[in-house]
């Protein structure tokens, strides 16, 4: 029989293409135990990982489909660990740029549907004691959430040489609910979907009373983004850059400016794109968005699937100040969260799959280029293990998650914690920008000036690009 799925987890696998994959993966950088040779350690444990070919849930299901729509997933009876487990050589591990392209060419492709959802790539040159893995999952297995939890479980705090066994191949404990009375489902059921209805209801009058003006302090407006070089159509190719940054001056710098960390990250990341779109010879008259997901999950809450709703926040704009831009985005930002806050967890995602099937349907038709985006940019913040763990007995240096491409293009931007760092993955289409590495390093400008400028309010961002519109000559002039 095959295992259901929800509608949300189904959207993922319609919304596949060849020109917009729906995969999330991330680039992990591991360090050889002592004495380890840098060529037969690499191909012994690819040997290894590949003889774990006895899979469980979901790894080893294919998508059930009935004229391309999915039923559900089902068990596959052989696995093709070839296809599922494979093996590179580059010519230096070390080189970010070089792995960052390497990793962007396997990123952009699609992956075969007629096989379970998933691959492990492992990445090494022969000389150095580092090597890579890049993993890549199909999003309708599972969101963030989801994925890092189950990752999280297949690598040990300790280095293991024996006995150690790979995520795809290990049995998760599930817990079973007493199932209730049919009628008492029936009922709550119905009950849930009335408060959904009329939430969604609540959601959509409220934006209604936005885009006339009656009611400016509510979410943004669905579709109503600035249109740059990296918005619309997405097409085949990607460009990923990775970087690092010091988590602990993210908290203390939220510490110190009553801010999240998230609204921390939003700010310099903002300057960034604006810098990187500035150099492209844009100038900017109204505010850049960002696509926030939101974890519908209650606090413990282990389900598996897709449980996010995704919804455009208003970032900052005519302050070159980077601290009261930041406030801007706290504003605008704590807005949103206010409204999630107010609303059924039902209804929200309802209202994401409602605005993110307007985008699917634009980008079918091709008219993205078109249409304004719901956002410029998809940031979200990954919380991840706060000591070192292990891949069976190497050491795990650092995780980049890379995410997929939402309809109507932009960046999209993801970050893990681990052990202290913020590592962050970026990702877009390369049909206008080629490269996404000057945006990292000014993304790492922009923290290090939002940092200072706490303390020094001289301080600007003279290229950001943006201008205002001139404030019309007053009919009472003084002479």
């Amino acid at each position: 029989m095959a295992k259901t799925l929800s509608f949300l987890d189904k959207s993922f696998w319609l919304a596949d293409s060849d020109a917009n994959p729906k995969h999330v993966a991330c680039l992990q950088r591991l360090e050889m135990p002592e004495g380890a040779d840098p060529v037969q350690y690499v191909v012994a444990l690819h040997a290894e990982m590949q003889s774990f070919s006895k899979a469980c849930s979901p790894f080893n299901c294919r998508v059930k489909a009935l004229f391309k729509y999915p039923l559900g997933l089902q068990p596959v009876k052989n696995m093709n660990m070839q296809y599922h487990v494979q093996l590179h050589k580059v010519a230096d591990i070390n080189d970010a740029r070089a792995m960052d392209s390497f990793v962007a060419r396997m990123h952009e492709s699609r992956m075969d549907p007629d096989k379970p959802l998933w691959q492990y790539h492992f990445i090494y040159d022969g000389v150095s004691r580092q090597y890579a893995i890049y993993i890549r999952v199909h999003h309708m297995y599972g969101d963030g959430s989801t994925l890092v939890r189950w990752f999280q479980a297949g690598y040990m705090s300790r280095p293991k040489q024996q006995g150690f066994t790979p995520v795809w191949a290990m049995k998760r404990q599930r817990t079973r609910k007493p199932r209730e009375k049919f009628r008492t489902r029936l009922w709550q059921g119905i009950w849930n979907n009335l408060l959904m209805i009329r939430d969604l209801s609540v959601i959509f009058i409220r934006l209604l009373l936005k885009l006339v003006h009656i009611n400016p302090h509510y979410m943004p407006v669905p579709f109503s983004g600035t249109k740059t070089v990296l918005t619309g159509q997405v097409k085949e190719g990607r460009a990923v850059a990775t970087m690092d940054l010091d988590f602990t001056r993210v908290k203390a710098l939220s510490r110190r400016t009553r801010a999240s960390a998230n609204e921390i990250l939003l700010c310099a990341f903002d300057i960034g794109v604006h810098r990187l779109l500035q150099d492209h010879g844009h100038v900017f008259r109204k505010a850049l968005y960002t696509n926030m997901p939101i974890n519908l999950r209650k606090p413990g809450e282990k389900t598996t699937g897709n449980k996010i709703a995704i919804v455009p926040v208003q970032l900052a704009h005519g302050d070159q100040d980077p601290y009261l831009r930041l406030r801007q985005i706290i504003i605008n930002h704590r807005i949103v969260k206010y409204a999630a806050q107010r609303a059924t967890p039902g209804a929200f995602s309802a209202y994401t799959i409602v605005i993110q099937f307007f985008a699917q349907l634009f980008e079918w038709c091709h008219v993205s280029d078109w249409v304004k985006p719901i956002g410029n940019i998809l940031v979200s913040n990954i919380p991840g293990p706060k000591d070192y763990r292990y891949f069976k007995d190497s050491k795990l240096l650092s995780c980049y998650p890379i995410s997929t491409m939402t309809p109507g293009g932009g960046v999209n931007i993801t970050l893990m914690t681990y052990a202290g760092t913020a590592n962050v993955g970026l990702v877009c289409c390369n049909k206008s920008i080629k490269s996404l590495q000057p945006l990292a390093e000014y993304f790492s400008e922009a923290f290090d000036m939002l940092e200072a400028s706490v303390d020094d309010p001289s301080l600007s961002i003279a290229d950001i690009g943006e201008h205002l519109e001139q404030m019309p000559i007053s009919i009472v002039s003084e002479h």
